[in-house]
């Protein structure tokens, strides 16, 4: 993305949205932890969305579903609008939160009221539980600044670089979904759904630079894959912005 589509584009969504402010209670419901070593400075990935979306969603309040610590969802209509962000777990791990997350997800969608955005683990878990499957990623696991294709933001097709790490992916896409991002080496890695209002992406967009780079440190004698890009300054914080957008839209009236 050249730097005066980006300026475009944000201007586009500062007018949308920035003006009036949203009464949105948002619901993050927490599906892991910050490693252990880096939570005195990052906190927790909740933390870092209500901070995010919080600056660009005037108005929105936030709570926190930690069903990793064995919290208890909810009915759908207990916030206007649900966040699943990532996870150290995968969909496919035997937790006592995982099948109760998917009911949840399916509840969700069946009601089509209140948005639903999922964020890599949060992106697996809502595709698995509507139709779709998640497998680990042949490529193994992949850490740094990844080149995605998307047709997010604009609606015509674009290359951004954006934050990525994982080793799952999702390889079947859902009934009822459309693909709106995706790389040479993950074909699903974002979808909008048609039938409800609930869109979700492979990549990281609450990850800032510094927090990226700590995390790939502490996984440095693991198996990460080489060779992903370093990103344009001017991408910065724009899909974070894609997130709130999407809520922004959907807005209780």
């Amino acid at each position: 993305m050249m730097a005066t589509e980006y300026l475009r584009e944000r201007d586009r969504i500062d007018r949308l949205y920035l003006s009036d402010g949203i009464a949105m209670k948002i619901g993050i419901i927490e599906c892991g932890p910050v490693p252990e070593s880096l939570r005195a400075q990052y906190v927790s990935y909740p933390a870092m969305f209500a901070a995010q979306l919080g600056a660009l969603l005037p108005g929105a309040t936030f709570t926190t579903i930690s069903v990793v610590n064995g919290a208890a969802l909810p009915t759908p209509d207990a916030c206007d609008a649900w966040l699943i962000p990532g996870s150290r777990y995968g969909v496919y791990d035997d937790l006592p939160w995982i099948e109760p997350l998917k009911d949840f997800i399916r509840d969700v969608a069946r009601e089509k009221r209140q948005p639903m955005a999922g964020i890599c683990f949060g992106h697996q878990i809502i595709a698995e539980a509507l139709g779709g499957r998640v497998e680990k990623a042949a490529i193994g696991f992949r850490a740094g600044m990844e080149r995605y294709e998307t047709t997010l933001g604009s609606g015509t097709a674009q290359t951004v670089t954006m934050p990525a790490s994982h080793q799952d992916q999702v390889v079947v896409q859902p009934p009822d979904s459309e693909v709106v991002a995706k790389t040479g080496a993950c074909a699903v890695a974002g979808l909008r759904y048609t039938t409800a209002p609930i869109l979700s992406v492979q990549f990281h967009p609450e990850f800032s630079r510094a927090y990226l780079s700590d995390l790939i440190a502490l996984r440095s004698q693991q198996d990460v894959k080489p060779g992903l890009a370093d990103a344009p300054d001017e991408t910065d914080g724009i899909g974070m912005r894609w997130i709130a957008d999407f809520f922004a839209e959907q807005k209780p009236t």
